[in-house]
C-alpha cells in the first residue's frame, strides 16, 4: 500500500508549507497532490510556488491561483505577480481544474472548489446563504459527483466514489449514501474558525496547519482496503505574522486578521 499526501490553500504561508513538507517527510510519503491557491495572502509567494512545483506530482488550479493569471486587479494580486518568476506563471497558467485517480478500486476525483466552477462553494459544516457566496452555494451533495463541462467531463465518463476538494479551509470528512466527500483543510490560512460564532477560546485550533493522507493501492481498480486520515499539525504563527508585519504587501491589515486569534 502507498501513502499520499493532499494538501492545499497555502497562500504563501512559506512557514506553514515548510512545515508540512517536513512532517510528510518524516512520515515516509513521496507522493503529494496539491489542490491549489498556492500564492496570494502571504509574504513569499515565489519561494511557495516554487516548493510546490518541486514537490507535488499533482497540482490543481484553484480559484486564486486563475485569478493571479487572468483576472489581476487588485493591489495585493499585483504585489504577488511582481515577485512570481516567468516559470512560476507559466505553472500557474497550465494547473488543470481537476485530477482523477484509482486508488484501492475507488475513483477519486479531486478539485479545488466544486465540479461547477472556481466560485461555488460546498460546505457541509454551515450554510453560506447570507453571504458573498449566496448565489454559488451547493446544497445538494450529488452535484459534487457530476461530469461537468467546466472539468471537461462527459455523460460517458466514469463517475468518481470519493470527491477531494479544498477552498472553504475547514477540515473534513463527509459520508454521502455509498460515496466520500473529504476536505483538505488549509496548510497556510486555517482559519474555519470563522465558520462558527461559538467556541472563540478554542480558536487556536484554528491555527494549526491542516492536511490529508490517503493510504491504499494507488492507481489500482481492483477493490481492496484504503484510508483516510485528517491531520493538524501547528507551525509558528508568528513567525509568518513578523514577515507580514515587516514586508511592504497591501492590505497587510486584513491579512493579519486572519492570524489575530494566534495573538492572544
Amino acid at each position: 500500500m502507498e501513502k499520499l499526501a493532499l494538501i492545499a490553500d497555502i497562500h504563501g504561508n512559506l512557514t506553514a508549507l515548510q512545515t508540512v513538507l517536513e512532517d510528510i517527510k518524516k512520515r515516509g510519503i513521496t507522493h503529494i497532490y496539491c489542490l491549489g491557491d498556492i500564492a496570494i495572502k502571504g509574504s513569499n509567494p515565489n519561494e511557495v510556488t516554487d516548493l510546490i512545483r518541486k514537490n507535488c506530482e499533482v497540482t490543481i488550479r484553484g480559484n486564486c491561483d486563475h485569478l493571479l493569471i487572468y483576472n489581476c486587479i487588485v493591489p495585493m494580486q499585483k504585489w504577488t505577480m511582481d515577485r512570481l518568476s516567468d516559470t512560476n506563471k507559466k505553472f500557474l497558467e497550465n494547473l488543470p481544474f481537476s485530477y482523477d485517480f484509482y486508488l484501492s478500486g475507488h475513483l477519486i476525483r479531486i478539485f479545488h472548489a466544486s465540479p461547477c466552477s472556481l466560485k461555488h462553494i460546498f460546505n457541509p459544516l454551515h450554510s453560506n446563504a447570507e453571504n458573498d457566496y449566496k448565489n454559488f452555494e451547493i446544497t445538494d451533495p450529488q452535484k459534487m459527483f457530476e461530469n461537468t463541462k467546466f472539468l471537461g467531463k462527459t455523460e460517458t465518463d466514469p463517475i468518481p466514489d470519493i470527491i477531494g476538494y479544498a477552498h472553504i479551509h475547514s477540515p473534513n470528512i463527509f459520508r454521502f449514501k455509498n460515496k466520500l466527500i473529504f476536505n483538505t483543510g488549509s496548510v497556510g490560512l486555517p482559519i474555519e474558525i470563522d465558520n462558527t460564532d461559538s467556541d472563540k477560546e478554542l480558536s487556536h485550533f484554528s491555527t494549526m496547519s491542516s492536511y490529508v493522507i490517503l493510504e491504499g493501492n494507488l492507481n489500482s481498480k481492483e477493490i481492496s482496503s484504503y484510508s483516510i486520515q485528517l491531520v493538524r499539525i501547528p507551525y509558528d504563527v508568528n513567525k509568518e505574522v513578523e514577515k507580514i508585519k515587516n514586508s511592504d504587501i497591501p492590505d497587510k491589515e486584513i491579512l493579519l486578521r486572519n492570524y489575530m486569534y494566534a495573538q492572544s
